[in-house]
This record gives C-alpha cells, structure tokens and sequence, in this order.
C-alpha cells in the first residue's frame, strides 16, 4: 500500500488527508481527482507517511519570504498577479460581499516541529497559478480537473499582512470560478498544466508575461511564487536551473512544498513565466515524533521539476487572450455513421492541443464522439456528440 501511495501526486495525496476528520476543506477536490483505491482505503497515517515522501523540498537556506517582507518592485508585480486555487468548501460567504477562507495552521495540519518556520499560519490553499490573460488562469494540470472544474475558486490576495495577520477575509471582487477549461493535460515529461477562463475580467491585476518559444538559458536565476503546503502567498528566490536539458520541464533548486503546484516560475533576470511548478523532491521528514522540513544541498537531491511554459504557449495569445477561431465549416459531424474529412480532421488537431486524446486522421467515429460530448459538458453547451457551430466555435476560443 505504502509504495503504491508515494507513485501518487501529492496534492492528491494532501487533499484526501484534508479530507478526514471533519475537515472538508478539499473533500471536493479529492472527488473531482477521482481518488484511486489505495487513497480511499489508505488509513490517515498511511497518507500522511506517503505525503511526507513525495513532496517538495527546500534547497540549501530557506528562501521563502511574505509578501510584506518584500520592498522589490518588480517581485510584488509578480506577487499580485499569483493566485490561490483554493477548494469552494474552504469559503464561507459573509453576506456583505466578503468570504472568510478557513483552515487548520500549517503546524497542526501537518505536525510540524516547534522550530518550523510558518508554522502557526493557516494552510487553505490546495495549489497555485497565475494571470496569463484578462480572464485567463494558468495551474498544473492536476490541480484542476476539467469535470469538476466548478468545485474550485480562483482567489487573489490570499497572503500575510504582517507577522502575525493572513489576509482570510477576502473581498468577493477578488473571488472568481472557472467557467471552462480552454486546455488541459497531465501526462509524461512534464507535460502538466491547465489554461482555464474565469467567469468574468480582472480589472486590477495585470496578466503576467509568458514565454512562447525556445526555453529559458542554462543556469538562469529564478523565483517561484505561490502557497506552499497551502500557506498564504509566499516568494521565493535565489535558485537557478540545474537540468534544461527535458523537452517539456526543466529542472531548479527552487524551495517548495505541496500546495505550490501550478505557481508560476519566473526568470529573476527578465520577470517572464518559464513555466509552471509540478512536482519535486522530499518535503517533510519525521525527525523525533515531529515534522520537519527537508533540507537538500543547493546542489543535491533531484531537484523541483518546471512544465515549461511553450507547453501551453499555444492557448495564449496576445497576453493571454485566446485566437480567433476558424470559420464554422458548415456541416455537422455526426457518428454514427462515420463523418469524413479535412475540417474533422482540422477540429480533431485542436481537440489534441486542449488536452483530448485524439488522432487526427479525418474519420469522426466513437472516440471523437466521445471528447465532443466531454468537451460540451465542460463548457456547459448541449451535450449531443455532435459538432455544430457552438461546439465548433468552443473547440477554437
């Protein structure tokens, strides 16, 4: 049992632990992850045994500050446009236009030793993005499942005010729900993100700059900027890139933790999104009967893997605004009996680019049908299996 829980994700791992216990904070997104066998028969221990060997990790000195802690102009512009993908079960609606987020401290989520920096700070968060467009979001690709989508909330502003004070009562202008994934993927080598539109415009935060093609130089200075194990916004700096030798990730010595999935990295030289943090080495450590932090060489262990941003690149255009989409072509693609032709063929390659598995050999048959109607009831348009031209023109926006 124990093996086959660390093969898991660990922000799956951290929501079904959340998950017990009267704390439903991340009930919702252990559900939309569809939680395999071994999690739901896992005992807490058990869980919490394999999170503490899967997650992420600090590189040399702990690097992490608040975001009041730091004076640099260009790392707050940063900051501000970092968001929280937090579960919609952790907010509480006030009734004058705020929500409370609530949680446990991170000690007492996770044990923490005494000597455990952030410890008595609330741990709400489940994973991290960025502004990459007006109404764009960018995550790690299994921090939003595009079935459930609907069971997550996109907040800004989820940080420390001072040493002891976290910005929980957040005001509904900064609160957005995802209305439809534009794409979505989560497989090998690194190839882990998710482009989602948000229910409506950022007016006060602005889209952050994405790198579109080549990748990012070797050994390049970079920062991370996100909520580790959960925490209220934290950066942190003073890294490099230490494998860029992947297609689809590189490798940085960056200081993170479970809960910073989906937090954008940034070259500290330009202040441009390379990607997006997925996974890494070790995090916590069982040292004495409490949790610790593990401590790797700046150099050692394997290092915190990147998806590069040109992975995404593609869905975000001009700041993150999406492409015009190609005229409808005028027929409907039914099955059965099978539809043929160079315009399936054309709506089966932008199917593939979004996150469906599809091959694009022209034929509409059963699973063409089938990523149709997945793509419908994301985006919430009648679910026939047929593409018309609402389907066809929410297959390229």
């Amino acid at each position: 049992m124990a093996q086959n829980l660390t093969d898991l994700d660990p922000d799956l791992l951290l929501a079904a632990l959340r998950s017990r216990g009267g704390d439903t904070k991340s009930r919702a997104l252990a559900a939309a992850a569809a939680a395999p066998p071994e999690v739901v028969e896992a005992s807490d221990d058990e869980l919490a045994t394999a999170l503490r060997t899967v997650q992420k990790a600090i590189y040399g000195t702990d690097d992490r500050q608040d975001v009041y802690q730091v004076s640099d102009a260009a790392l707050l512009a940063d900051a501000d446009s970092s968001v929280a993908v937090i579960p919609s079960t952790s907010l509480t609606d006030n009734g004058d236009g705020t929500s409370t987020l609530t949680g446990p401290t991170l000690g007492a989520a996770f044990n923490l030793c005494p000597t455990e920096p952030f410890r008595d700070q609330p741990s709400i968060a489940d994973c991290s993005g960025f502004l990459a467009g007006p109404d764009v979001v960018v995550t790690a690709g299994h921090c939003i499942v595009p079935a459930s989508f609907s069971d997550v909330r996109i907040v800004f502003g989820y940080q420390m005010l001072n040493a002891t004070t976290a910005a929980t009562r957040i005001a509904g202008t900064e609160i957005y729900r995802v209305s439809a994934v534009l794409g979505h993927s989560l497989g090998a080598g690194g190839n882990d993100w998710a482009v989602v539109r948000l229910d409506r415009t950022v007016p006060n935060h602005s889209p952050l700059p994405v790198r579109t093609s080549g990748k990012i130089p070797d050994g390049e200075t970079v920062h991370v900027i996100g909520h580790p194990s959960g925490l209220p916004k934290k950066i942190a700096g003073n890294a490099r890139v230490r494998d860029n030798t992947p297609s689809g990730h590189f490798v940085a010595n960056l200081d993170t933790y479970g809960g910073n999935s989906g937090s954008p990295v940034f070259s500290s030289a330009t202040h441009q999104v390379e990607g997006v943090l997925v996974s890494g080495e070790t995090d916590y450590v069982l040292v004495g009967g409490c949790v610790r932090s593990n401590v790797c060489p700046d150099s050692g262990c394997s290092g915190e893997n990147v998806t590069r941003s040109t992975q995404f690149a593609h869905l975000l255009s001009g700041g993150g605004s999406t492409t015009t989409p190609p005229p409808w072509p005028g027929r409907f693609f039914r099955f059965p009996p099978l539809t043929r032709g160079e315009d399936v063929r054309q709506w089966q390659t932008r199917m593939s680019t979004i996150g469906h598995s599809l091959v694009a050999d022209g034929l509409y048959g059963q699973l063409s049908k089938a990523a149709c109607t997945a793509l419908q009831r994301d985006r919430g348009i009648q679910v026939d299996g047929v593409v018309g031209p609402d389907t066809w023109r929410e297959t390229f926006r």
